[in-house]
């Protein structure tokens, strides 16, 4: 894993790699690491060519991009989003492996990143210090026969947002139905305090009317 180091010229913690990769299921490199001047990912990558990523600790080959995309939308997507970005299509799908919660490793047991979908098909978000490895010693691995069997949508992605949804969602019903509670409460107590005003006004009225005829009443006659 020693030569990740000085993976295409970047300068990569030795440190860093061997907790993201080898020592956690949680963690992952800074967002916009990728873009860091001493490291710059994409500075040395061959605009033209596809880049095959091997697994850091085994040198197993995980994925080769760009694929059916061009490299400036490879480029873009990844450093929108932080982390380099991978599409099925570019996943060398029998050496990596997603959990049901979303999380990616390697067959090596190397921890990569997480699946992360967006336009309803799956998006690889991979931790770079992770696939900075060469090839494995004596591994032969042909790049331009290669066809991934990856599913464009695995299901296997994390429910956090579909918590979220659903809290947020039920929490703004819950508002509105409140609203809507607190509304009618109010517009029938102002309705009863109308009617009882207009019953006050008319009981007001009558014993005013009252007073009146029997005012007339206890006058002399003329």
């Amino acid at each position: 894993m020693k030569n990740i180091t000085n993976f295409m010229g970047m300068t990569i913690e030795y440190d860093l790699a061997d907790f993201i990769c080898c020592n956690n299921h949680r963690w992952a490199e800074d967002k916009g690491y990728l873009t860091w001047p001493e490291i710059d990912l994409f500075s040395r990558l061959d605009p033209n060519e596809e880049t095959i990523f091997y697994d850091s600790v085994c040198g197993l080959p995980l994925f080769v991009a760009p694929r059916e995309r061009s490299f400036e939308e490879f480029k873009e997507e990844s450093i929108h989003h932080g982390w380099p970005s991978f599409r099925p299509e570019e996943m060398i799908s029998e050496n990596v492996i997603i959990h049901d919660g979303g999380r990616m490793e390697s067959k090596c047991g190397t921890h990569l990143g997480h699946n992360l979908p967006s336009g309803g098909v799956d998006r690889y978000c991979i931790d770079l210090v992770c696939i900075a490895g060469g090839s494995a010693f004596g591994l032969e691995f042909d790049a331009a026969s290669y066809e991934s069997s990856a599913e464009q949508w695995s299901g296997k992605t994390s429910n956090k947002k579909k918590i979220v949804f659903i809290t947020v969602g039920s929490v703004l019903g819950l508002g509105a139905l409140f609203g809507i509670g607190f509304c009618l409460v109010k517009s029938s107590r102002k309705k009863r305090h109308y009617e009882e005003a207009q019953d006050l006004k008319i009981s007001q009225e009558e014993r005013d009317s009252l007073d009146e005829r029997t005012e007339e009443n206890s006058l002399p006659s003329k």
